[in-house]
């Protein structure tokens, strides 16, 4: 029978804390953002969780256990996973974990249609990403470096060894594109845009 719960992050993360123990939703957001999760989690909007909860206690991956005193204000409701939650989550890890996936991102969709800027503006432009990448791998060491510190284990930093990984690749990239456009191993104009056009127009037509 085909599994009618909706796969998303915010569904897996929740899934997850719940397997761990019951609890409300307060407290998943709380440690999803202590144990750094939303760095790969977007929870930046607290109504998403909510939603989220709404829609597995209505596909039946989660249920409400009770409800827990908050000191004068209202009552907590803490939710527990479902055995169909459960198996949910641990099908989605191993899919995710092995099943490559195309992702539609916003960077592939513009470096697609790049040409349409002038080389100058897009090297400008990959300077400014290149300086947010470094920013950000900057901020990942700081973490590495903090939760290393701490004691924690390497298993529970594997995401963040990934990003880095990852940003480290496309850093490197960029700035090998950079360099190529200084050099003028990589260069267009509106003219050489034309002719390109024209002769990829020429090779689809159809020979008599």
């Amino acid at each position: 029978m085909e599994n009618k719960i909706k796969k998303s992050p915010i569904a897996l993360a929740i899934l997850c804390l719940l397997i761990e123990e019951p609890m409300h939703p307060y407290r998943m957001q709380q440690l999803i953002k202590e144990r750094g999760k939303d760095e790969f989690i977007n929870v930046r909007h607290r109504t998403s969780i909510y939603q989220t909860i709404d829609r597995l206690l209505r596909d039946g991956g989660i249920t409400i256990q009770g409800k827990k005193q908050n000191e004068g204000k209202p009552d907590l409701i803490v939710y527990e996973v479902t055995d169909e939650g459960r198996k949910t989550a641990y099908m989605w890890i191993r899919e995710m974990l092995s099943t490559p996936k195309q992702e539609f991102l916003d960077f592939p969709a513009a470096v697609s249609f790049l040409a349409l800027l002038t080389p100058e503006d897009v090297m400008e432009q990959f300077n400014k990403r290149a300086s947010a990448l470094e920013d950000t791998l900057a901020h990942i060491a700081n973490q590495l470096q903090i939760a290393t510190g701490k004691g924690v284990p390497r298993l529970f930093l594997l995401e963040i060894e990934y990003q880095r990984v990852v940003l480290l690749a496309e850093l490197e990239w960029i700035q090998s594109i950079i360099n190529d456009i200084q050099t003028e191993k990589l260069k267009w104009d509106i003219e050489w845009l034309r002719e390109i056009a024209a002769h990829l127009a020429s090779q689809e037509e159809p020979t008599t």
